[in-house]
């Protein structure tokens, strides 16, 4: 190990491993090392049993039931909405909407915003390095709307050139919608100042929290944000689970986005009343289990500190990045000078999937791909990349296992 940028964690690092059951694995007769993190992200105990113990003693269902196990179960579900709330520093738990993650909220704000608020001839703002979710739904907007789709422009470096942002906003700008760490490169997004951009033409702003929300402390009021998503698989919490912030005052002149049972507040065969926010959004059933699996998983993360973990992460991509531009054939994609814990990059000698194959023979488990971010590979004229992306759970030990894996992988096809 390198003596440079390695620093001692802000916590007990062996401590939080044991917290991660998977982490005590063998594969192929190697300790696992988990570096796909961009993708999701392992559960720790404190989830693993909140989860287990709400289904095998709590389980009810919410908001329907005057008995014993559906009002334990609505007040968890609620507690979950305020702890969620809180992570995301909106004092109103009601600007939180629940939804299966990331995609169907960006969907949800597309579709019922854009229905309420786009019309022919408006402009929709996204950037050229965001996921294919942050992508697609927009595209779907301006084709039934007849709006316009333009792309920010992004740099040699992997960052948005904010000069020719500027130039894309005007009075016909309805919605800016770009991520706040690109899921394909690792650039951090100066969001605030995108932000505060779009409000002085009037136009509303989306983030693509995903890769965000667990490595950073955020804080809605301070960016002044409309929009910001989220996924609960990505940290720490369960799959089929995240959620939407909104500015209540827009959520509440949206029309909903699924209809169903619970969404409502009155229903004859001639009409029907919504009701308010978040419940407008929340059509039938929700996934109550995850959403209190989430609720545990704020807890966990509050508990180890939001601050502490950026810091530990960032000197592991610092010791990581410097790792990797040692070895002869790697060319790291996506330097931005802000960056969060994704190092994404190809050799010269192998294709990224045959790297991926070679990597696990020594138990790393790294992503290669197009990472869902195609028009990212376009810009940067690779077909895929290799993407290794820490979480606070990992060691400097296992970024020196990834680069003697790599230069063997290397010196195999060379």
């Amino acid at each position: 190990m390198t003596d440079s940028v390695v620093e001692t964690p802000p916590f007990d690092i062996e401590k939080i491993r044991a917290d991660f059951p998977v982490l005590k694995q063998t594969v192929h007769g190697k300790p696992l090392m988990y570096l796909d993190n961009a993708a999701t992200t392992q559960k720790p105990w404190a989830v693993i049993d909140r989860v287990h113990k709400f289904d095998s003693e709590e389980y009810g269902t919410v908001r329907r039931g005057a008995y014993f196990l559906s009002e334990g179960a609505t007040r968890h579900f609620d507690d979950a909405r305020k702890k969620v709330a809180v992570l995301l520093g909106t004092p109103d738990p009601n600007e939180i909407v629940f939804t299966s993650g990331t995609t169907q909220a960006i969907n949800l704000v597309a579709h019922s915003f854009g229905k309420a608020f786009i019309g022919e001839g408006d402009e929709i703002i996204i950037s050229n390095i965001e996921h294919h979710a942050n992508t697609v739904p927009w595209q779907v907007v301006c084709q039934e709307r007849g709006a316009v789709l333009k792309v920010i422009p992004v740099n040699d470096l992997g960052e948005l050139i904010l000069e020719e942002y500027e130039k894309l906003l005007s009075s016909r700008t309805k919605m800016v919608a770009v991520n706040h760490v690109s899921n394909a490169l690792g650039t951090v997004n100066p969001i605030k100042e995108i932000i505060a951009m779009a409000h002085k033409v009037g136009a509303r702003v989306l983030i693509d929290g995903a890769q965000s929300t667990p490595h950073m402390k955020l804080d809605m009021k301070v960016l002044d944000c409309d929009f910001y998503t989220f996924s609960g698989h990505k940290m720490y919490g369960p799959s089929g689970v995240g959620g939407l912030y909104g500015r209540m005052e827009l959520l509440k002149d949206m029309p909903p986005y699924v209809t169903g049972g619970d969404m409502i507040q009155h229903v004859t065969i001639e009409k029907t009343t919504y009701n308010q926010p978040p419940s407008r959004f929340e059509a039938g059933t929700p996934p109550i289990t995850q959403v209190i699996g989430l609720g545990a998983a704020v807890d966990y993360l509050q508990a180890v500190g939001l601050e502490k973990i950026a810091e530990y992460e960032n000197n592991l991509l610092e010791y990581g990045t410097k790792l990797l531009n040692d070895i002869d054939s790697i060319t790291i994609i996506g330097t931005a000078e802000h960056k969060a814990s994704i190092l994404s990059f190809v050799s010269d000698a192998i294709h990224p999937h045959d790297v991926v194959t070679l990597l696990d023979q020594d138990g790393i488990a790294c992503r290669g791909g197009h990472h869902c971010a195609q028009p990212t590979m376009q810009r940067f004229q690779v077909p895929a990349t290799t993407r290794a992306s820490v979480s606070f759970y990992n060691k400097y030990e296992e970024l020196d296992a990834l680069a003697e894996s790599l230069k063997k992988a290397i010196k195999l096809f060379s």
